[in-house]
């Protein structure tokens, strides 16, 4: 074998995929890359291939991608499938990389892949910041603007949040923030545990493993009072229902970390690496997803790899107790149902919902879905015949899938099949609110630019699609997440910039919620994804 050494560039180090050198092998007369062109195919595959294939390239939602395997398909057929994705849901490349940069990449994962180092709360510590002192902030709004209807956008490829006002849509603010932010989540009313100044501060975690604290009391300039890192590569965030903690979650090392809500110290780091429902070990155990249960003095943490769902008691961190909950591979994302007491998630790899009781700690029921379930933040509504129902979205098939979730009022229901509703395209997010009449789902993840674009709306008593919604017809961007407004009278949708050119631009367009006519653009922005209203998310609100 023969070996060679490489630095990490600026941005590799930005990215945090290392803090040295780290070193690939290459068998002799394989497939060879210069040191530049392997630091950037490494750079390319931690940016746009890790996240569903593994940094280690095992597979998840992804399939495995060693180099056993990627050597028996060869360079052109490598090429191929990235430059055209593939109809189970992978993206195509072609309009994001150069063919240039597509032949390196397929000749990257044909060498093994270079393993990160690991993380110490120490060196978590090291990268704490206050940059106001708790002490100085203030103890009402300093701006006199109605900031329960704020808007917390994701500028993925800025490396920022905006700030919007719901009122008057202006851009309040750009706050920078860690690489490709993932998700931004605020402290929520709960049952047991009482926090003060429910949905002041956000908190939000990057691909980086960075994670910043908001306060939307203060002046726009100020709004960004601490920062830490917990991983090298992490997807989710959530505070307890207190108020006194936050938790994140790695997928690089694979761990969580729980850290003071108030300062961002790092207080305590968990492993999640273990044995998957199949008894095997699993080194790169991910956490796919932290929520806080509604109800329970608890965190709830999804474990990717292991199908292994974890209830963390966070009301003694010195003694922590921790409950498993084994369920099925890859777990992702998910939601509570309305009575925050059942979480449902998609384990996207078995395509089922799977559903956990947070109040007995136990596996409630598995759901059986199509392919590659993906609900992002979920949606809950009343159906006539069914009772309350959750549904998801599909990254592998142009689907809705509804089931029933209440046991307790509905018991022939729930956690079964209701109906589904056939849409154009594979898509990422479904969304809805209490008052309106629709469930809006996005087609993000089919390859056709018309589809891309456009955003269809069912009814939620016909269960028929009434109106397709071409959100921009403009070269390389997508329409995808829906957000509604705090009375829901309005629905943003955010126009996301796909190639990776010099300026990436993008923009949110607000829908009147009953007409589903188009209100107003809001310019200005980064490549928006994700979009948080503050009293919608503080409220359990969907």
């Amino acid at each position: 074998m023969k070996k060679m050494k490489f630095g990490i560039s600026t941005i590799g180090l930005a990215i945090g995929m290392a803090t040295a050198g780290l070193s690939f092998s290459a068998a002799a007369g394989g497939p060879t890359l210069t040191e530049q062109e392997f630091e950037k195919a490494n750079l390319m595959y931690f940016q746009r291939c890790a996240g569903c294939h593994g940094v280690l390239r095992k597979g998840a939602t992804g399939k495995n991608l060693e180099p056993k395997s990627m050597l028996k398909k060869g360079q052109a057929r490598l090429e191929k499938i990235i430059s055209y994705g593939t109809e189970g849901g992978m993206n195509n490349f072609d309009d994001i990389f150069s063919k240039e940069e597509i032949a390196d990449l397929a000749t990257y994962i044909q060498m093994e892949p270079p393993v990160p180092p690991e993380m110490s709360l120490e060196q978590m510590r090291s990268h704490t910041k206050e940059y106001i002192a708790p002490k100085d902030y203030p103890t009402k709004p300093l701006h006199g603007r109605n900031w329960k209807n704020f808007f917390v956008v994701i500028e993925r490829d800025a490396g920022k949040a905006a700030i919007i006002d719901g009122d008057t849509k202006e851009v309040i603010t750009h706050i920078n923030t860690g690489y490709a932010v993932h998700v931004i989540k605020g402290t929520e009313k709960h049952k047991k545990d009482t926090a003060k100044d429910i949905g002041r501060f956000w908190y939000t975690i990057g691909r980086d493993g960075k994670v910043n604290k908001i306060d939307l009391w203060q002046t726009p300039d100020k709004m960004l009072v601490a920062e830490t890192k917990m991983a090298y590569d992490a997807r989710d965030i959530a505070v307890s229902g207190d108020g006194k903690y936050v938790i994140a979650g790695g997928y690089w090392p694979a761990h969580f970390v729980i850290m003071d809500a108030v300062t961002l110290n790092p207080l305590k780091v968990v492993t999640t690496r273990g044995y998957n429902t199949k008894g095997e070990y699993v080194k790169e155990a991910r956490v796919a997803a932290v929520y806080t249960s509604p109800n329970e003095s608890e965190f709830t943490v999804a474990v990717k790899e292991t199908g292994q769902m974890l209830q963390v008691d966070y009301s003694d961190l010195d003694n922590l107790t921790i409950t498993s909950i084994a369920s099925s591979e890859f777990l992702h994302d998910g939601f509570y149902d309305p009575t925050g007491r059942y979480f449902q998630i998609a384990a996207n790899a078995s395509n089922k919902m799977v559903v956990v009781d947070t109040k007995t700690g136990k596996l409630e029921a598995q759901i059986d879905v199509d392919s590659l379930p993906h609900p992002g933040p979920g949606a809950n509504w009343i159906d006539e015949k069914c009772g309350p129902v959750g549904g998801t979205t599909h990254l592998g098939t142009g689907l809705v899938s509804v089931w029933g979730n209440d046991p307790i009022g509905h018991k022939d229901q729930a956690w079964k099949l209701c109906y589904e509703v056939e849409t154009d395209g594979a898509g990422a997010f479904i969304r809805t609110h209490e008052t309106s009449d629709y469930v809006w789902a996005d087609q993000l993840k089919h390859p056709e630019p018309e589809v891309q674009q456009s955003v269809q709306v069912f009814d939620k008593k016909t269960r028929e699609i009434v109106k397709t919604i071409r959100v921009t017809e403009e070269e390389g961007k997508a329409a995808l997440h829906m957000e509604f407004n705090k009375d829901g009278s309005e629905v943003w949708v955010s126009v996301w910039n796909r190639s990776d050119n010099k300026n990436p631009t993008g923009e949110i367009v607000v829908y009147d919620a009953k007409t589903l006519k188009e209100i107003k653009r809001i310019k200005g922005l980064t490549t928006p994804t994700g979009k948080f209203n503050v009293y919608n998310r503080m409220n359990h609100k969907t």
